[in-house]
C-alpha cells in the first residue's frame, strides 16, 4: 500500500515551533510520505531565516514559495496572501497531496486554504477553534470551514470547532506539539549555550548571567495596526526604566511591524539602552531554553499563552492581541501603560505561586497528529460545485 502524502506549509517562524514534532512524526511515520513547503516570511533574513532552521533539524524542503510584498500594512497584507493562494496552487497541483495542513492563523495561512479546497485536496487544519479577538481570529474560523479534518489543541477549542457546524468524528483534540518542544526542556531546563556568542544580535552586552534576564516578544496587533510604534515605545520605555538585563525579539511579519520595527530601532538609536539586547531569531529549543531560564515574559506572543503556562513561566501579556485565549495562572494581562507595565512585570517576577498547566497538551501531540492521519479518511467532504 502506498504511503499517504501529507503536505504542510510553514510561512513564518512561530508556525515552525507549533508544528516541528507533528513534521517529525509524519516523517518517520511507516504510513505517511511528509511533503514540505516553506513560504512567506520563514524564508526572509530580516525575519530570521526560520528555513535555515528547519533544514538544519533534517527536513527536505520540496518547494520553497516566496510571496510576501514589502510594505507591512493592510494592502501588503492582503496582496500577500493573493499571490500566496497562485503560488501555491501550482505547488499543490505539482506535488499532488493526498492531503495538506494549513496551521493555525497567520494573516497568510489562508492562502494554503483556499489553494487546497479549490483544488479539491483534504485540508487539516492545525489549532482550530480558538478565540483572539483580532484578524487572527477570523483566519482561523475561516481556514476552519474550509478544511475537513481538525487537529485541535484543546477541550474548548474542540467544543468550539463542532459548535461552527464541523463533524464531531472529524474533530480531535491532539494538543499543540509546540508543548511537545516544552517538555523536553521541562525535562532538561539547563541553559548550555550564551546567547549572545551563538546569535550575535544587537544592542547592549548585558549581564545575564550574574543579574538573570527578562524577555520580551511584541508583535503588533494588526487591527490596531496605527498604534503600533506607539505601543511598542511605552513597552520600551517601561523595560529601559526597570534596568533588568532583556532580551527582546523581532516581530512577526503582520500589518504594523514597520511601525513596531521602527519604534525599536529609533527608540534604541536616540536612547541606547544599555540592558536591552536585541535578536530576530533562534531555534525553538534554544528559546524554549531561553525563557524557562528567565524571570518573566513580556509582550504579546501566544508563546506566553501556551508554552509558558506549560513551563511555569511568569507572563506579562500586553494589549489585546491575546484576548479571550483560554490561559493558565502564569499570565497577568496590563493595558499599554509604561507605569501599569513596570509594576506587573516586577510583580510577575516575585509570584511564586505558578503552576505548570496542560491546557494545551502533555507533551505527546506530534505522534498524536501523525498517527491519526495515518488512520482518520481522507475525503474532501465540503465538495465544491460549478
Amino acid at each position: 500500500m502506498s504511503k499517504r502524502k501529507i503536505c504542510a506549509v510553514v510561512t513564518a517562524r512561530p508556525s515552525y515551533s507549533r508544528i516541528k514534532t507533528a513534521l517529525l512524526a509524519i516523517k518517520n511515520h511507516p504510513e505517511l510520505e511528509l511533503q514540505l513547503v516553506v513560504a512567506g516570511s520563514a524564508l526572509l533574513g530580516r525575519y530570521g531565516n526560520a528555513v535555515d532552521f528547519i533544514e538544519k533539524d533534517g527536513f527536505v524542503v520540496d518547494e520553497k514559495v516566496f510571496m510576501v510584498l514589502e510594505g507591512e500594512n493592510k494592502t501588503a497584507m492582503a496582496k500577500t496572501t493573493g499571490l500566496g493562494v497562485m503560488e501555491l496552487a501550482n505547488v499543490f497541483y505539482k506535488l499532488k497531496p493526498d492531503a495538506v495542513i494549513t496551521i493555525a492563523d497567520r494573516f497568510e495561512t489562508i492562502a494554503t486554504s483556499i489553494a487546497a479546497a479549490y483544488q479539491n485536496i483534504p485540508l487539516i487544519h492545525i489549532q482550530g477553534g480558538e478565540v483572539t479577538g483580532n484578524i487572527d481570529e477570523k483566519v482561523r474560523h475561516a481556514n476552519t470551514k474550509l478544511a475537513d479534518i481538525h487537529l485541535v489543541a484543546s477541550e474548548e477549542a474542540k467544543e468550539r470547532v463542532i459548535k461552527l457546524g464541523e463533524e464531531p468524528d472529524f474533530v480531535i483534540n491532539t494538543g499543540c506539539p509546540s508543548i511537545d518542544l516544552a517538555k523536553e526542556i521541562k525535562e532538561n531546563p539547563k541553559l548550555t549555550f550564551n546567547p549572545l556568542e551563538k546569535y550575535g544580535g544587537v544592542g547592549a552586552n548585558v549581564d545575564w548571567q550574574n543579574k538573570g534576564y527578562i524577555v520580551v516578544m511584541q508583535h503588533p496587533v494588526t487591527t490596531e495596526y496605527e498604534a503600533a510604534k506607539e505601543d511598542v515605545l511605552k513597552t520600551l520605555e517601561a523595560v529601559t526604566e526597570l534596568d533588568i538585563p532583556t532580551f527582546w525579539f523581532w516581530p512577526n511579519v503582520d500589518a504594523g511591524a514597520d511601525g513596531t520595527s521602527n519604534g525599536i530601532r529609533t527608540f534604541r538609536e536616540i536612547n541606547k539602552p544599555q540592558n536591552i539586547h536585541f535578536f530576530k531569531n533562534m531555534e525553538p529549543q534554544d528559546f524554549l531554553k531561553l525563557l524557562v531560564n528567565s524571570k518573566c515574559l513580556i509582550g504579546n506572543s501566544s508563546v506566553g499563552i501556551r508554552e509558558c503556562s506549560y513551563l511555569g513561566v511568569p507572563v506579562v501579556n500586553i494589549g489585546t492581541r491575546q484576548n479571550r485565549r483560554q490561559r493558565g495562572n502564569n499570565v497577568v494581562d496590563v493595558s499599554y501603560d509604561k507605569e501599569g507595565i513596570k509594576e506587573a512585570i516586577l510583580n510577575q517576577i516575585e509570584n511564586t505561586k505558578i503552576s505548570s498547566s496542560t491546557i494545551y497538551g502533555d507533551g505527546a501531540s506530534g505522534q498524536k497528529m501523525a498517527d491519526v492521519l495515518s488512520k482518520i479518511p481522507l475525503k474532501f467532504h465540503k465538495t465544491i460545485t460549478y
